[in-house]
């Protein structure tokens, strides 16, 4: 594996892509991911960082650097919302710098407040791919409000370049843990079929309803769509 941009430029631009290559150098495709978290970490003025991978809206939590990186992919995927699912939707990065006033807390109103609940101020996505073709997002969490600087943000691109081509060159049918989440994704859908059934209503419906009911449960959406395939939970009409 090698960065697949070009690390000309300032010093700390290039120190960034030789820590990266450093990092990834005979490593497996599958291992990259999780390795690049924990150095954007290292390498940028964030708490944390996690990678999510994004199918027909659904993110589906690829690999955290930490237990809150973890609990706010989680976080996201259950509302549906948040800095990641609009940086996948757009295919561009966005930059929340300040979760506790003004435009980036309203826009995501419930996610920033389960974000500052835990300390995160500041949260940075950044697809993986682009608007043709989006795998996912890389996700940077950070403590107090702020942007990145220039530099900074070329840093977090290149990151998020790497990490793209590992997840691009994992052999068909990729590696047992990429199965894994796909077949977590398949389970929320399934589900939503079946809440589709009960209730009489269409896919988006039902997915919002699985969604609301996992945040009122203080549970995940995979966690939820498990119970409903099992017939442990039941949507009613009339509930």
């Amino acid at each position: 594996m090698r960065p697949s941009e070009d690390p000309g430029g300032p010093p700390e631009a290039r120190g960034a892509a030789e820590a990266i290559a450093a990092e990834v150098r005979g490593v497996a495709p599958g291992e990259v991911p999780g390795r690049l978290c924990r150095l954007a970490v290292r390498l940028l003025p964030v708490a944390d960082a996690g990678a999510s991978l994004h199918g027909d809206g659904v993110p589906v939590p690829l690999c955290a650097g930490g237990d809150r990186a973890s609990y706010l992919a989680e976080i996201q995927a259950t509302l549906g919302d948040g800095p990641c699912v609009s940086a996948a939707e757009a295919g561009a990065v966005v930059l929340a710098r300040d979760l506790t006033a003004g435009a980036d807390a309203g826009r995501w109103p419930v996610f920033a407040q389960q974000a500052t609940a835990v300390g995160v101020r500041a949260v940075y996505a950044l697809p993986l791919g682009s608007g043709a073709v989006c795998l996912g997002t890389l996700d940077l969490y950070r403590d107090t409000p702020g942007g990145l600087t220039g530099p900074q943000l070329r840093t977090a691109r290149l990151v998020a370049g790497v990490m793209t081509r590992a997840l691009m060159e994992l052999p068909h049918g990729g590696d047992a843990w990429l199965d894994e989440l796909a077949g977590g994704h398949d389970e929320v859908y399934r589900a939503v079929g079946m809440i589709m059934a009960q209730l009489g209503v269409g896919a988006d419906e039902a997915l919002a309803r699985l969604r609301a009911d996992a945040f009122a449960h203080g549970r995940s959406a995979y966690a939820v769509a498990r119970d409903v395939l099992a017939h442990r939970r039941r949507f009613d009409p009339d509930r």
